[in-house]
């Protein structure tokens, strides 16, 4: 789901930059009041996890895999704005730190997943996720957020002057597809546990979010540490179809970085090499989060005394 740098046209990416830091920027200023301090450390703990989980691959069909994107959770945990910036954190610290999704190409992934992929996911949890539908609304709200990412994805690699066979592009879809539909169980199953831990951790529609969340930082940090002895090798539904069109050549690093491809490189034993740099990454996530957490809790304080 990650556009590496060299898939997209400079026009392309240049626009979606230009659309996604004003965006952010908006949606940081509209967290504010959904938030305070005391719910600071939501932000971190949450981030970490659907870090965490997003770098446990599973099939999906076809020499395909997937993985958890956690747009649809992000949200009905913090609510779409905060959600879409704790997401744009996670993906600014991939790309640069994992070179997982390029850096010109960062606006583009940050419109598809934190924005749109935020935004389509919270939606059906917004209008149903107070009545008898709500497992529903979880459910679509996960596939929605993964499904509309991806064809934003193919879309951006059309206006780029990519060709796209339409068999190619069926079969894309269809795996999309199945990748939403994965993503959709995972999120009421998430979701469910969360409440069944502490119900306040799956917050209402327009209900502020309260704490409770060691458990979570613990599952985030078991699923880094030992997720990589269980996770697939298989290339996801962008990097397959990538594949299909003949344009995989095309990816370009502009640097590297010890921990690229979520591998401390400087380590011997393969495990160990995932885990640690997995347990580094949570830790930077957690850390990133946390800081943009309180930078729009303490604003908010301002704008409240003011």
């Amino acid at each position: 789901m990650h556009i590496p740098d060299g898939f997209l046209s400079t026009a392309v990416w240049a626009t979606a930059g230009a659309v996604s830091v004003p965006s952010v920027a908006y949606l940081a200023r509209k967290s504010h009041r959904a938030l305070d301090d005391g719910q600071t450390p939501l932000m971190g703990v949450m981030g970490a996890f659907v870090f965490a989980a997003q770098m446990i691959n599973f099939p999906v069909g076809i020499g395909t895999s997937g993985h958890l994107v956690g747009g649809a959770l992000l949200a009905v945990t913090l609510g779409p704005a905060a959600a879409s910036i704790v997401m744009t954190a996670i993906l600014t610290v991939q790309a640069l730190l994992f070179q997982d999704g390029g850096v010109l190409a960062l606006g583009a992934n940050v419109f598809n997943m934190a924005i749109a992929g935020v935004l389509a996911g919270y939606l059906p949890y917004r209008y149903w996720g107070g009545s008898s539908h709500r497992k529903a609304a979880i459910f679509s709200g996960g596939f929605l957020s993964v499904f509309v990412s991806a064809c934003l994805a193919m879309g951006q690699l059309l206006l780029s002057g990519v060709p796209m066979p339409r068999p190619v592009t069926y079969v894309s879809l269809g795996l999309f597809a199945v990748s939403a539909l994965i993503e959709g169980g995972i999120t009421v199953a998430v979701a469910g546990a969360l409440e069944r831990l502490n119900p306040s951790w799956v917050r209402a529609p327009e209900e502020k979010p309260r704490v409770g969340l060691g458990l979570i930082l613990v599952a985030a940090m078991l699923l880094v540490s030992l997720g990589a002895l269980f996770a697939s090798s298989l290339p996801d539904g962008l990097e397959r179809l990538a594949e299909n069109l003949g344009i995989a050549g095309r990816a370009r690093n502009l640097f590297e970085t010890p921990l690229a491809d979520y591998q401390a490189r400087f380590l011997a034993t393969d495990w160990v090499r995932k885990a640690v740099a997995g347990l580094v990454g949570l830790g930077v996530v957690y850390a990133a989060c946390m800081l943009i957490g309180r930078a729009v809790t303490r604003r908010a304080a301002v704008s409240r005394s003011g």
